[in-house]
């Protein structure tokens, strides 16, 4: 998960794939996260930054055939490696949405995120022990919600889980709670190029370029806050 690979010093691929669609500056309100403690179980809700995360997780636990609907969207075109049925397919200004519903295998969609990793794979499905409902849309990065008195609201999608791992590593550092809120503001201060930027092509170097600067985390659990920081090259 993104936001503990930074506290972790982790910054892999994954983390910089995150990142580049950050310029310089100030970006308040991302990674969104909110969750109760239930009965049996936890409600947590997050910003659109976690659905590719939670999807995954989610998937990896189901053994047989699972229904499953929403929308794949990418850059590419990704109908041509898909063998389940597409309910309508969208292409505006090269941002291609493909619509599904249809019951699979799991491990069909688990080899699109592992082939296509910058795909955004908006999917809603429930398991024995979970429900995950996702926004059938693509997320908008400018935008971190709608405002509410509270602040942004943290509606794009939902879980319902009795997973402790999980929400262990959602909520990373917390311990138990019953009502916890987690907001991030992230920092951009520079861009570092690659060394050999004067033999690469543009979309090479934006591609390999990283962010400097600082995330700040922000919990606040059962009343009690608690901010954090951390320095990352991503």
């Amino acid at each position: 998960m993104v936001m503990k690979k930074i506290f972790d010093g982790d910054f892999d691929d994954e983390v910089h794939s995150d990142f580049l669609k950050f310029g310089r500056g100030e970006y308040k309100d991302k990674y969104l996260l909110e969750g109760k403690r239930q009965a049996s179980k936890w409600a947590i809700k997050t910003g659109a930054e976690f659905v590719n995360f939670l999807v995954k997780e989610s998937l990896e636990k189901v053994g047989g055939d699972l229904a499953i609907k929403g929308i794949i969207v990418s850059t590419t075109d990704l109908s041509e490696e898909i063998d389940f049925d597409i309910v309508k397919k969208g292409n505006f200004q090269g941002i291609r949405k493909l619509t599904i519903n249809t019951t699979i295998n799991p491990s069909k969609i688990l080899e699109l995120m592992e082939n296509h990793p910058k795909a955004f794979f908006a999917l809603s499905f429930s398991g024995d022990d979970f429900a995950l409902k996702v926004k059938a849309k693509a997320p908008k990065s400018g935008k971190p919600g709608k405002e509410s008195e509270d602040g942004p609201k943290v509606d794009f999608c939902s879980l319902k889980t009795t997973n402790k791992e999980l929400v262990d590593e959602l909520f990373f550092g917390i311990g138990d709670f019953k009502e916890v809120k987690v907001t991030h503001q992230i920092n951009v201060e520079g861009i570092v190029y690659p060394e050999n930027i004067d033999d690469l092509k543009p979309a090479e170097i934006r591609s390999m370029s990283k962010r400097k600067g600082t995330l700040i985390r922000k919990v606040v659990a059962d009343g009690k806050e608690t901010v954090t920081e951390a320095k990352f090259v991503a």
